[in-house]
């Protein structure tokens, strides 16, 4: 008989681990929620201030009284021999490699045949993760990399490591499709997998490479509106995105990409911060959370809110300015190929990306399909890289890319060898594959 999860065991209460506890518990699912000892007379006190957050705030993350009922919490120290009871081990705890193996250890030693484990992180390697830890472990463990807030983002990657049982990554993609609700991407194990290899890189590449848009005198806001709806980004645009996720989170991204992207990847070039970037992130200029970043909000001595903009060029403050674009740069096409300058960094920030994400196949993934869905599904683009290449032409870029002597990426070699010009057809119903065949959805 196949694997099947009816219990869940959640290794973690931050805010992660707190959204996949209750969307199982509200799915209808007994779930079991540990975290650290607490040293004070309650043991259980971290835990039960996670449980107690998930049911307040505006948005309470339990639907009802019966979803909290299912949800036991405990501590490390003392219950952590409970997972033995669970048919899902999910570690969500601190992004940090030493200390999940360290953990992943002792749920091993704990945990019962049959039962299958998940690490949830946002880009550290499997591979990695399991080195050393055991035979069972490499076959019964995967990664699922949730994107936050659990409850509200479609995307869960399922990453299988090299020795992951098929029957282990059957069970949980079934799992997170039908009793989660979550739109399942297959990913490889590679460094941040899909979403955030081609996300990040896009994030970086931008603010890399907006200097050189500042510098032609365009403003920030004028950047964040090309970057932005024309091009089917969500309306944050490039600087406003980076105050969502903050520099601090982006600086450990570019470090771990440093660290790990294979030599000659094109994505080391942009993995770091420019020092404009490094000398906000020094004085604590980093985002929204912070109450300032690229943008601020402040207010009037009437109590009237209004955003502000950091000049960069100036080191300081001033008002937000409205942006319309003119009509020729509101869409994709009108804008990558526009020789201005907003049209420039277009081409460089989302062509390249479009072009990055081309070379990936089958890298980070076995088809553009999933390359799409995690972009779309996990940084809320209208099209993935495959779409939107589609959108404007391949044809069209591989006669750029030839005229400017610059390599063709490998998907778009494909396309050039089968004649079709696009990576879609039958209304999105069959893709082009790498082996330059066609392949029903």
């Amino acid at each position: 008989m196949s694997r099947q999860i009816k219990s869940v065991a959640v290794c973690g209460t931050g805010t992660m681990g707190s959204g996949i506890a209750a969307l199982c518990a509200n799915m209808g699912l007994p779930v079991l929620f540990l975290d650290l000892t607490s040293n004070g007379e309650d043991r259980n006190a971290i835990s039960a201030a996670a449980l107690e957050r998930m049911q307040t705030g505006r948005q309470p993350m339990l639907k009802d009284e019966d979803a909290l009922a299912r949800i036991q919490i405990g501590n490390f120290d003392d219950d952590l021999v409970r997972i033995a009871d669970y048919d899902l081990i999910v570690e969500v705890i601190i992004e940090d490699l030493g200390v999940k193996r360290e953990f992943l250890e002792k749920v091993e030693s704990l945990r019962s045949d049959g039962s299958i484990v998940a690490t949830n992180t946002s880009g550290i390697m499997l591979a990695k993760i399991t080195e050393g830890l055991g035979d069972r472990l490499a076959r019964d463990i995967a990664v699922t990399h949730f994107f936050n807030p659990v409850l509200v983002m479609k995307l869960v990657e399922l990453i299988p490591g090299e020795n992951s049982d098929n029957e282990v990554i059957e069970c949980l993609s079934r799992f997170l499709a039908n009793d989660l609700g979550k739109g399942v991407v297959l990913a490889k194990d590679t460094v941040n997998f899909i979403a955030n290899r081609i996300g990040c890189f896009w994030l970086l590449n931008g603010l890399n490479s907006a200097g050189t848009a500042l510098d032609a005198g365009c403003t920030m806001e004028e950047i964040d509106a090309a970057l932005s709806k024309p091009i089917g980004v969500p309306p944050t645009g490039l600087f406003g995105l980076w105050d969502l996720i903050g520099l601090d989170v982006m600086d450990l991204v570019a470090a771990n990409l440093r660290d790990n992207l294979p030599a000659g990847d094109e994505g080391l070039a942009y993995a770091k911060l420019p020092q404009v970037a490094q000398d906000m992130l020094a004085r604590g200029q980093i985002g929204r959370k912070a109450g300032a970043g690229f943008y601020r909000m402040s207010k009037t001595g009437d109590g009237e809110r209004f955003k502000e903009t950091f000049d960069v060029a100036a080191g300081d403050w001033r008002g937000s300015a409205e942006v319309e674009m003119p009509d020729n740069l509101l869409n994709a096409v009108g804008l990558l190929f526009d020789d201005g300058p907003l049209g420039k960094l277009a081409w460089q920030v989302m062509g390249g990306t479009l072009l990055y994400a081309a070379d990936l196949v089958p890298q980070i993934s076995d088809d553009v399909v999933n390359i799409d869905n995690a972009i779309r599904w996990g940084f809320g683009w209208h099209q993935g890289p495959f779409e939107l290449l589609d959108a404007l032409g391949p044809e069209r870029i591989i006669d750029r890319l030839e005229a400017e002597g610059r390599p063709v990426p490998k998907m778009l070699q494909v396309i050039k060898g089968t004649g079709d010009n696009r990576f879609y057809r039958k209304n999105g119903g069959e893709y082009l594959g790498l082996d330059g065949a066609w392949h029903s959805i």
